[in-house]
């Protein structure tokens, strides 16, 4: 264990596995200085094809809030840049901007731009850059309902060298009593919808995904070697159940959507817990949380054949999990999975490698919070260098400057 500017840092798995069975090496993290501004928050990571790392986040400006991002090249820190800043972004814990970049280089980072402020109505803003990030182009708004509703919870995937598909939660029906489109014959229901964005701004019309979805969870998406894009959502059903579903383009067309694993998460609202999914070659791997009978459980599914099926799930929290995972492949049979969990007063990141087909042998602490707030949901990528993972902490008298609520945080772990 190592505190680092008031921060603990662990490296040492938590527990040995049985004997004769090898746990996993441990990663060793260590802290980054990244440019970020007083009482950054809600932190995204994206890693280029090139080696670089993009993060963004949001932070207090004078004009409201600014959704900004940095880059770092050859462990060297570029500006932080201002991507927009208005007294109109909405700030959420759960819905938070993120950054991606398409194949030919261009940058692209999406925030939620309040349209009807006494309502909570909000749409989502996406705006490019081909210079870096040192300017950005115009807002684009990937859906194009015009409705006065929820739009959020989007996730960001490059498909090809011009084309970056987007995908959100929509809520152009919900409330609206409509039930003369086919696109809206559920007015209470939360949409999963996608709009491909090419890097010289032209949007391809967005397409419906699921009709029914949970309100307010996380989206992620992932692309398989072969070229299939999976996107994984909470679903929900007319009597509630909340399970995990995944959605595939397979040659081009969306297939309907399949449970991961049918844990049967009865919930009359939402959860606000979303899964991650992600790819290497054909191998997809997701995480997501559940309660279902009122036992909370963070579990993992590997699937062989481009995400088509998945293996039963394999359970890897310590019987007090809050959830709020991620996951990235590390090679062909083999992912690491972050999630959060209550370990007495303390909340606690955990991280595990796991092999295809193998439980978890050696999970380890990455940081303990012992402050009042949350890390809320920590992210990660990977460059060739190794792994990072971010996220927010709050301040505490012991670490921080005065006037500070929160920080980003950070760490790197080389494979």
């Amino acid at each position: 264990m190592r505190l680092l500017n008031g921060t603990l840092i662990y490296s040492a798995c938590v527990f040995v596995a049985a004997s004769g069975v090898a746990t996993a090496e441990p990663l060793n993290f260590r802290l980054l200085d990244p440019p970020i501004g007083l009482n950054a928050q809600e932190p995204g990571l994206f890693a280029t094809g090139d080696g670089r790392l993009l993060l963004s986040w949001t932070e207090p400006s004078i004009n409201g809030f600014a959704v900004k991002m940095a880059t770092l090249s050859e462990a060297e820190w570029g500006n932080a840049h201002t991507v927009t800043q208005s007294d109109k972004i909405f700030v959420n814990w759960a819905d938070f901007p993120s950054i991606a970049a398409f194949a030919d280089g261009t940058f692209a980072v999406q925030w939620l731009q309040e349209s009807d402020q006494s309502s909570y109505y909000y749409d989502v803003n996406i705006a490019l850059s081909k210079d870096d990030g040192n300017t950005w182009s115009k807002p684009l708004t990937p859906h194009q309902d015009g409705t006065q509703s929820q739009h959020g919870f989007v996730s960001m995937l490059p498909i090809n060298d011009t084309t970056l598909l987007s995908v959100w939660l929509d809520g152009r029906a919900y409330g609206k009593n409509i039930l003369d489109r086919a696109d809206q014959r559920l007015p209470d229901a939360m949409q999963l919808r996608t709009t491909d964005i090419r890097s010289d701004g032209v949007l391809v019309k967005d397409s419906l995904l699921d009709e029914q979805t949970c309100t307010c969870c996380q989206t992620s998406a992932t692309t398989t070697a072969d070229g299939t894009v999976l996107i994984a959502y909470r679903d929900k059903t007319d009597a509630d159940i909340r399970d995990i579903a995944v959605a595939r383009k397979v040659d081009g067309d969306w297939l309907p959507s399949s449970i991961v694993y049918p844990d049967g998460w009865e919930i009359s609202g939402c959860p606000v817990n979303g899964p991650a999914i992600d790819a290497m070659e054909q191998t997809a791997v997701v995480a997501w949380f559940t309660g279902a009978n009122d036992v909370p459980a963070v579990k993992v599914a590997f699937s062989r054949d481009n995400g088509a099926n998945f293996d039963a799930p394999i359970r890897i929290d310590f019987g007090e999990a809050v959830g709020r995972v991620d996951v990235m492949m590390l090679t062909e049979s083999s992912a690491l999975v972050t999630w959060v969990e209550w370990q007495k007063d303390n909340e606690v990141i955990f991280a595990c490698k796991l092999d295809l087909g193998a439980p978890c042998e050696g999970p380890q602490i990455v940081t303990v919070n012992s402050g009042d707030g949350s890390v809320n949901f920590p992210r990660m990528a990977r460059t060739p260098e190794g792994i990072y993972i971010a996220w927010t902490q709050p301040a505490t008298e012991a670490n921080s400057d005065p006037n500070a609520e929160s920080r980003i945080i950070l760490a790197f772990a080389p494979l």
